[in-house]
């Protein structure tokens, strides 16, 4: 796993690509939203009666919009490194679109939702299959921690060194705090690597 950098030795800042994923109405575009430091780009589209059937309204009775692509947002943790965010779409039907995304990416963040955590075993098993890092986030909706780490942990089936957060994605600091786990998790991973390279 290797960093972007500058060939110039300019002191530009490491430039990361990271996705934010998880099933349909998880948090992904209001996490992007609330720790991006540009306006966000979003391509959300009005639910519509031909989704009816189609996407799992279950439990989400207040979305009226869906991303259609993928959500676009920056943020700058320090001088030395800049996150640049891809959300990508949760609805089965879009999922073509990660393979795309997916090009050149760091890490990824999987937004849980612990009433709905069956809509994320396949965002696990896409980061898992492809072997690049990544931390859970649990969306923590209203405030409400219904199950314990341990039990989300068993429930998503997830490997011991597979960083879990507890978080409110409409919050930037908690935001950034999942971040920041994710580039700790990096770091260590980088560093695993280095202090056993492939002969």
């Amino acid at each position: 796993m290797g960093y972007a950098t500058s060939d110039h030795g300019d002191g530009a800042p490491l430039a990361v690509k990271i996705l934010v994923a998880g099933g349909f109405g998880v948090g992904k575009t209001t996490l992007v939203g609330a720790v991006s430091e540009v306006a966000p780009l979003r391509t959300e589209e009005y639910l519509t009666h031909a989704s009816v059937g189609v996407d799992d309204l279950d439990g989400l009775s207040g979305k009226s919009t869906t991303t259609v692509a993928l959500d676009f947002g920056r943020i700058t943790l320090n001088s030395r490194l800049v996150l640049y965010l891809f959300g990508t779409p949760g609805q089965e039907r879009f999922w073509f679109m990660w393979n795309d995304l997916v090009n050149g990416a760091m890490g990824a963040i999987v937004l849980v939702d612990t009433r709905r955590l069956d809509v994320s075993f396949a965002s696990i098993d896409f980061f898992e299959s492809r072997r690049i890092p990544f931390v859970v986030g649990v969306n923590c909706f209203h405030g409400v921690k219904d199950r314990t780490q341990e039990e989300i942990r068993k429930a998503l089936d997830l490997d011991p060194q597979v960083p879990l957060v507890l978080c409110d994605a409409r919050d930037r600091t908690a935001g950034r705090d999942v971040l920041l786990a994710l580039v700790d998790h990096l770091m260590a991973a980088q560093s695993r690597v280095a202090a056993h390279p492939v002969a």
